[in-house]
C-alpha cells in the first residue's frame, strides 16, 4: 500500500485514520484517486479534500462514518448511494445492539478496505455482468445463533463472514486447531475473496485450461478432498508445489491460499517501496538478501521484478520480528511451482486490467 501524508501539515498518516493526529485535520479516502486526503467543510454540508488535483471536488461522508464511524471512505457529491465503494458491498452488517458487535464489525472493515484498496489497484472487477450470468462481489457479516453456527465462506459472488474471527482470542484458537502458520483477518478475507475471482475470471473462459496445467482438476469432489483432508492431513511433499499446507486439499483451495499470498505480496512490496526501505546487508548471502528498488513500484512491473524486492523484504521482516519475540511476518517458502502459480494470477490480473 502507498504510504499517506497529510495534505495539511505534511505528517506521515495511516489508511485508517480519520484523523491526522498531528494538526488534526479532518481525514477522508477517495476510492476513486485512492488518495488519503485531508477534507474540510465546503457549502451545503459537502466536504472539500484538500489533496492534489482534487479542490474543485466535493464530497459526502459514508453513511456508515455518519451512523456508526467505522468508515473513512468518501462519496462523490454526485453519486446518490449514501454509502462509499465499500460499504455498498454489504448485504448484511452484525446486529449493532449486541454488546461488542460494533467494535468487531469495525475490524471487519479495516480488513475489508485493504482488500478493495488492492482490488481498485489492480483494475479488478467488483461488480456484475448478468448478461454473463456473474455475480457482483458482495460481504454478509453475521454472528453465530443458538444451534446455528456460521460458516465461513463463498456463494456465488457474496463473501459469508463469521465476526467471532474479528476477535483476537478466538481466531488464534482457530489457528492452532487448525495447525495453521498463519491466520489474520484480513488473509482470511483475501482467501475468501479469491472464491469469488475464481468464479469471476476464470471459470468458462480462455485461464481455465491454463488454470488446471497448474492447479489441477477443479471437478474433483470438493466435499470428499476436504474431508480426505482432515482426516489425513496433507501429503508429506505439499511444500514442493504449494503455498500452504492447506493448499494441497482441493486445487479452488490452492488457488485461494496463492492468490491471499499474492495479495499480501504485492500489498507489502508497494508499501516497503513507498517508505523507501532498501536492503543491503553486511551478509555472505548479501546478493540474494538485498533489495533496492530500481524504480518505483508499478502495478505492472513483471513479477520477477516484484519477487527481487519480495524475497530478501521477507528475511528483514522475519529478523525484526524474531527480535520483538513475535511469530514471522511471512512464515512461508515459496518453490518454484508456488512461484509459478503466483505469476499466473499476476498475468490474469494484468490481463484483466488492460481489457478495460
Amino acid at each position: 500500500m502507498k504510504t499517506f501524508h497529510c495534505d495539511r501539515c505534511g505528517s506521515l498518516v495511516f489508511f485508517e485514520n480519520v484523523k491526522c493526529v498531528k494538526c488534526g485535520d479532518t481525514l477522508g479516502f477517495l476510492p476513486g484517486s485512492t488518495q488519503l486526503s485531508a477534507i474540510e467543510p465546503a457549502e451545503n454540508g459537502l466536504w472539500r479534500a484538500l489533496a492534489p488535483g482534487q479542490k474543485d471536488q466535493r464530497y459526502r461522508l459514508c453513511e456508515n462514518s455518519r451512523q456508526h464511524q467505522v468508515c473513512n471512505w468518501m462519496v462523490a457529491a454526485a453519486d446518490a448511494n449514501p454509502f462509499c465503494l465499500a460499504c455498498r458491498l454489504n448485504v448484511l452488517i452484525p446486529d449493532l445492539s449486541a454488546p461488542g458487535n460494533l467494535e468487531r464489525w469495525h475490524k471487519l472493515e479495516i480488513a475489508k478496505r485493504r482488500i478493495v484498496y488492492t482490488i481498485l489497484r489492480l483494475g479488478l472487477p467488483l461488480e456484475g455482468v448478468p448478461a454473463e450470468n456473474r455475480p457482483a462481489l458482495r460481504f454478509k457479516f453475521v454472528a453465530d445463533s443458538p444451534g446455528a453456527p456460521v460458516l465461513t465462506g463463498h456463494d456465488n459472488g457474496l463473501i459469508t463472514l463469521n465476526i467471532a474471527e474479528a476477535d483476537d482470542d478466538e481466531r488464534e484458537h482457530r489457528r492452532v486447531h487448525l495447525h495453521e502458520p498463519y491466520r489474520t483477518l484480513l488473509g482470511h478475507l483475501r482467501h475468501e475473496v479469491a472464491h469469488y475471482y475464481w468464479d469471476r475470471l476464470i471459470a468458462r473462459s480462455q485461464w481455465l485450461q491454463p488454470f488446471r496445467k497448474l492447479f489441477g482438476d477443479e471437478t474433483a469432489d470438493y466435499a470428499a478432498a476436504l474431508q480426505r483432508y482432515y482426516a489425513q492431513g496433507p501429503a508429506p511433499d505439499w511444500a514442493e508445489r504449494h503455498v500452504s499446507a492447506y493448499a494441497s486439499s482441493h486445487p479452488w483451495e490452492d488457488w485461494a491460499e496463492t492468490w491471499a499470498h499474492y495479495f499480501h505480496i504485492m500489498d507489502m512490496v508497494e508499501t516497503a517501496e513507498s517508505f523507501g526501505i532498501t536492503l543491503r546487508p553486511r551478509h555472505p548471502a548479501a546478493p540474494f538478501m538485498t533489495a533496492q528498488p530500481r524504480n518505483a513500484f508499478d502495478i505492472n512491473m513483471p513479477f520477477d521484478a516484484v519477487l527481487e524486492n519480495w524475497f530478501p523484504l521477507t528475511y528483514a521482516l522475519n529478523s525484526l520480528n524474531r527480535g520483538m519475540g513475535l511469530l514471522d511476518a511471512y512464515p512461508f517458502v515459496l518453490s518454484t511451482p508456488a512461484i509459478e502459480k503466483l505469476r499466473f494470477i499476476h498475468d490474469l490480473a494484468h490481463s484483466t486490467r488492460h481489457q478495460k
